[in-house]
């Protein structure tokens, strides 16, 4: 049993996923072509933005968009503490600070009452200046952006929406549907094998609506390039996603959003009826995850919540000892990482994240998952 199965994925499309890397490897073309420019087309064209840069994983695409903005030394950028490095990581590297911010335990996303806490604390200290939020769409949900969206625009901050596990998702909103990677002022997603739309290496996109900010982002990405090759008028960095890797996400994503987004959301489905039983039934106390109404989730993982610590070791031994593979995302939140022992801000309580860091783990999720494999998972909680 696999925990992601890319192999399946990879047998049940082999043949056109094969002749779309062949066709690049007979063009000779490896950098940029049309295979970029159709991507880049379509997934914007999907998400709803105008502009879709992609480049060469998702955390150069977080980076860029920072460099962008100009966000450096003395900024305050919030992000949650709950969530893979990298957000928090760019913030560094730019020279800014990042400031952690506690999570909702229904969504693993940012809390708003927390983050707004955040916010009036470090502007009401005074010693960083509040430029921007990372929100991040963890584990397939997108974030609470009808919250989010309103509390940047009271203080004037950017929003930067980290969509790497989010891509697929969406928020209804007043009857409209709103795709993961749209909100804010600018998205970013990640092509990462293992994410909902992945690769077969790295890769990563940008999303924009505002052609000056897709222009800058063109060049960073690219050396700081001007009006050709040589022509270098900034300093940026090289990020750019390849001819081969574009080509292969042209061909998944066809079947990304006309099948695997459905298959997902039908194994949510029936790990929620029928898990539900089996640990009602033997009184086993775990929290599994819950999709908040008008919210849609591509499901990146799929992560429950045990009652403690040692409850979490013994339900894992336990699948472990049948085959059943399981992860845990993460053990520990980005305030605790030593990587940042001199260069962050913790203003508020962060005990909400601490404690999943103790008590979550993730069962096997994916769209290849058979009812047979799924039966097997749910018994083995007898």
């Amino acid at each position: 049993m696999e925990f992601r199965d890319l192999k399946t994925q990879y047998l049940n499309h082999k043949e056109n996923i094969d002749k779309s890397i062949e066709k690049v490897l007979l063009s000779s073309q490896f950098i940029g072509g049309n295979p970029v420019k159709e991507l880049e087309k379509n997934l914007a064209d999907y998400v709803g933005r105008k502009y879709c840069i992609t480049c060469a994983n998702g955390t150069d695409a977080l980076e860029l968009v920072l460099l962008a903005w100009g966000i450096k030394e003395g900024d305050a950028v919030f992000v949650p503490d709950f969530t893979f490095f990298s957000t928090a990581e760019v913030v560094s590297r730019v020279g800014a600070t990042p400031v952690f911010v506690d999570v909702n335990t229904d969504t693993f996303n940012i809390d708003t009452s927390s983050l707004e806490q955040a916010i009036e604390k470090v502007i009401e200290d005074g010693k960083l200046s509040a430029k921007a939020i990372i929100p991040v769409d963890l584990f397939g949900l997108p974030a609470d952006y009808p919250k989010i969206l309103p509390i940047a625009k009271k203080y004037n901050l950017k929003v930067l929406e980290d969509g790497a596990q989010g891509f697929g998702g969406h928020i209804e909103i007043d009857g409209k549907i709103n795709r993961a990677c749209s909100f804010g002022d600018a998205s970013t997603t990640s092509f990462f094998p293992a994410k909902p739309l992945g690769c077969y290496g790295d890769g990563g996109a940008i999303f924009v609506d505002d052609e000056d900010l897709k222009n800058l982002l063109e060049s960073l990405k690219v050396h700081g390039k001007g009006d050709h090759k040589y022509n270098n008028v900034r300093v940026g960095m090289n990020s750019r996603l390849d001819t081969v890797q574009a080509a292969i996400l042209n061909e998944k994503f066809k079947f990304f959003v006309s099948d695997e987004l459905d298959l997902v959301n039908e194994v949510y489905d029936y790990y929620s009826k029928h898990l539900k039983e089996i640990i009602e039934e033997n009184n086993i106390n775990i929290k599994l995850p819950k999709i908040p109404k008008n919210f849609y989730s591509s499901f990146a993982q799929y992560t429950v919540i045990a009652e403690n610590e040692e409850q979490k070791d013994k339900l894992r031994e336990d699948l472990s000892k049948k085959e059943i593979p399981t992860n845990i995302y993460y053990p520990r939140g980005l305030s605790q990482q030593k990587a940042f022992e001199n260069n962050k801000l913790t203003p508020v309580s962060l005990k909400n994240s601490e404690n999943l860091c103790k008590s979550v783990f993730s069962l096997p999720m994916h769209p290849y998952l058979s009812k047979e494999d799924l039966d097997i998972i749910i018994k083995s909680f007898k």
